[in-house]
């Protein structure tokens, strides 16, 4: 399955330059939030395949869901036999509706606890926050969850796509990289993985 991740910033590649036939290749499409809900519209209408989405921190004015596009925030979601299960949002810094604190994103994952169980597992972890210490920063605006390693750790999955930090934010940003089992990725405007 061939996957376009994207978050945080929209791509000319396939927005400004787009020409017929560009999304063609892609399976699936999953956007890792702070992307707004034209440019999500956009894809999937040009894709000829799913888009999943999770809210970022920025998203406050998504008041409806993007046509087309299926929201995967605090859900699990299976698309072809891969459970994919949506965490959205960033570390509380500040009042935001998509934006908790370390007991609440552990709330919203025991929620989740009896449908993963129900599921076996998870596959692909979409997320808009890194793990803490996994591609974030000590800032609490950038801070990732501790309680992402929590469920790659007990879930193993093979991949984790997340955004929120935008590889302009330093030279030493990976787009990839590997924690244990799992390949992560800065989905930061786009990458194309295959699974």
């Amino acid at each position: 399955m061939k996957i376009l991740a994207v978050a945080d910033v929209e791509s000319k590649f396939f927005y400004d330059y787009y020409s017929p036939g560009k999304l063609n290749e892609f399976d699936l499409i999953i956007a890792c939030g702070d992307l707004p809900l034209n440019y999500l519209e956009f894809l999937v209408t040009m894709a000829d395949c799913p888009l999943l989405y999770v809210h970022g921190n920025h998203d406050e004015d998504h008041t409806k869901i993007a046509e087309g596009c299926i929201c995967i925030d605090g859900k699990l979601h299976v698309h072809e036999g891969v459970r994919i299960l949506g965490l959205g949002g960033s570390y509380r810094y500040r009042d935001g509706k998509y934006m908790y604190s370390e007991r609440q994103m552990k709330r919203r994952i025991h929620r989740l606890l009896p449908r993963i169980l129900r599921k076996g597992g998870i596959d692909i972890l979409v997320t808009h926050a890194p793990a803490r210490h996994l591609n974030d920063f000590d800032t609490l605006p950038h801070r990732g969850f501790e309680c992402f390693n929590k469920l790659l750790k007990k879930y193993k999955p093979k991949l984790f796509l997340h955004g929120h930090i935008h590889r302009n934010y330093g030279a030493s940003i990976p787009q990839i990289t590997v924690h244990g089992d799992t390949t992560v990725v800065n989905a930061c405007e786009y990458c194309i993985i295959d699974y």
